[in-house]
């Protein structure tokens, strides 16, 4: 059903895919939007229970997109950095297909306390508290992943030998 990755020689193992997913802190969601343009939108995520979460605004493009089409692919880098004297970028990434879903209940507390824990840094326990109780306004969104693939550049492939 998915593509074996071409240059299987960069593949990173499922261990360090979830590293970068683990490392990153922001990444790009493409699903079908309106009139069957791609949408591809940027997103804070977590990622959580072998699931990436997100938080949306109840209304918009991209609810609207994930209920009408929930197949999706996320795509996070977690370096890329320019060497110019080889006019190239030694990289590191990670994509992964799933489908979207709005989540409730004990896991959407759980999302949202994984988001929260992730993006509030050393900010008092109590006042990160509030944040989750306080928070109906946003729906929390699961992409269960059924595939995930992570690439680096050929020089750090080559490193590992």
């Amino acid at each position: 059903m998915f593509r074996q990755m071409r240059r299987i020689k960069q593949l990173l193992t499922p261990e360090k895919s979830v590293a970068v997913l683990n490392r990153c802190s922001n990444g790009v969601m493409a699903c079908l939007g309106d009139d069957g343009y791609p949408y591809a939108v940027p997103l804070n995520y977590v990622y959580h229970a072998g699931k990436i979460y997100f938080h949306s605004a109840k209304e918009g493009h991209k609810i609207d997109a994930i209920l009408k089409h929930p197949k999706v692919s996320f795509a996070v880098v977690d370096e890329d950095t320019i060497v110019s004297e080889e006019y190239t970028s030694y990289f590191r990434s990670v994509i992964v297909f799933g489908k979207a879903r709005i989540v409730e209940g004990s896991e959407r507390l759980e999302a949202f306390r994984a988001l929260v824990e992730k993006y509030s840094g050393d900010r008092p326990e109590e006042e990160k508290e509030e944040k989750i109780d306080a928070c109906d306004r946003a729906y929390i969104v699961a992409i269960d992943i059924e595939h995930m693939t992570g690439k680096e550049a050929k020089e750090y492939a080559l490193g590992k030998n």
